[in-house]
């Protein structure tokens, strides 16, 4: 019986000693790998500080074509939303009435200057008469004055033949500028006069204008900046459009208004884009950025990589040993899917940007190293 509690006995420590290796191997083996994280190294890029406003976009030169003889609309020479060159043919204006007041004024003016003559005639021979005493003076007096008479009459009747060629030059309306003309808002047989109003309205396409708000601040800011560099006084704008996307082309500003909006305490400032494709259209609101002074040197990380909690701004880094590291920040401006980092940061080290919500400071991870945008 001794012999058999001591074969029992041993036999329990084996099976207790495979139970614990077993049980080892099984939980070495179900141990989760480190948690995988995306990384970006911090970059130091040339950036330049902006300030972000609402703008609107308006022609530089925008005219109401009116009519300025009244008569029935004879012809339309456009498609309406069309480019139209200045001096190009936009509406004509019935002519025939017009054209026969000319007539009628060049006959008068060959009237008046056939009594010129006449008169300028009479006048010699009275002269040659009064000198033998043939006449008396009164009569060459009015001969002269009859002269003078038929001279204002020629100047009359020209007055009036170049306001009849006038008139018949209205007939045909022009446009005044180049620009993309809108609606017509009368019709080929209508009457049209002065009093009409508009018959269309032409906007000038390039360049163009685009107007927005600036606080005092900002104004006074700059006016400081361009006194100590001496430089340009113009400032550099970029557009974005409607949809979100960047106008590709920048404009210049060149007007600061020269005084505050009272309502809103504002100043307004002018710049002028090109637009040679047309897409910005006069009335638009658009998004406009500003440069502020020359660009610099500025430590950059993505947006994506930047925490917040009641401490404030953070980073989740890993460090040579591969470990997680929490890391107060300080945040500047925004460049585009990137921030610039003023504190708390070098250049080189790797901020996580995927993977943050799986690891916690501390904790050994495996860093994927992707490039930064």
């Amino acid at each position: 019986m001794p012999g058999r509690k001591s074969s029992l006995c041993w036999t329990a420590v084996v099976c207790a000693l495979s139970f614990t290796v077993s049980c080892g191997i099984a939980v070495a083996q179900n141990a989760a790998p480190p948690p995988a994280v995306s990384v970006t190294p911090v970059v130091s890029r040339q950036v330049t500080e902006t300030g972000d406003y609402i703008g609107r976009v308006t022609a530089i030169d925008k005219v109401d074509i009116v009519a300025r003889v009244p008569g029935f609309i004879e012809e339309r020479t456009f498609t309406e939303g069309q480019l139209v060159k200045k001096g190009e043919l936009l509406f004509r204006i019935e002519q025939a009435t017009y054209q026969a007041a000319v007539e009628q004024a060049r006959a008068t003016l060959a009237r008046a200057k056939a009594t010129e003559v006449n008169a300028k005639l009479q006048l010699e021979r009275g002269t040659e008469l009064l000198r033998n005493n043939n006449i008396p003076q009164a009569t060459v007096d009015q001969r002269a004055a009859d002269e003078a008479a038929a001279k204002a009459g020629v100047m009359e009747a020209q007055a009036q033949r170049e306001q009849a060629e006038i008139n018949l030059g209205y007939t045909e309306i022009r446009s005044p500028i180049d620009g993309r003309i809108g609606l017509a808002t009368f019709t080929v047989g209508n009457l049209v006069q002065p009093s009409s109003g508009r018959l269309a309205t032409i906007v000038s396409q390039d360049p163009i204008y685009v107007i927005f708000q600036v606080s005092e601040r900002d104004v006074l800011e700059y006016r400081r900046r361009v006194a100590e560099s001496a430089s340009n006084t113009h400032v550099t704008i970029h557009i974005k459009l409607p949809d979100g996307s960047l106008y590709p082309h920048p404009g210049l500003s060149n007007f600061l208004d020269v005084q505050v909006d009272a309502t809103t305490d504002t100043v307004a400032v002018r710049a002028q884009v090109s637009n040679p494709d047309g897409l910005l259209a006069a009335g638009g609101v658009v998004g406009v950025t500003v440069e502020r002074g020359a660009p610099r040197s500025a430590l950059t990380i993505p947006q994506s990589a930047v925490l917040l909690d009641q401490a404030g701004r953070y980073v989740l880094l890993v460090d040579a040993e591969k470990k997680v590291e929490q890391r107060r920040v300080t945040i500047g401006v925004e460049q585009g899917r990137n921030v610039v980092v003023t504190d708390g940061l070098k250049a080189g080290e790797l901020v996580i940007v995927e993977g943050i919500q799986k690891v916690r400071p501390g904790q050994v991870v495996t860093a994927n190293v992707v490039p930064g945008t």
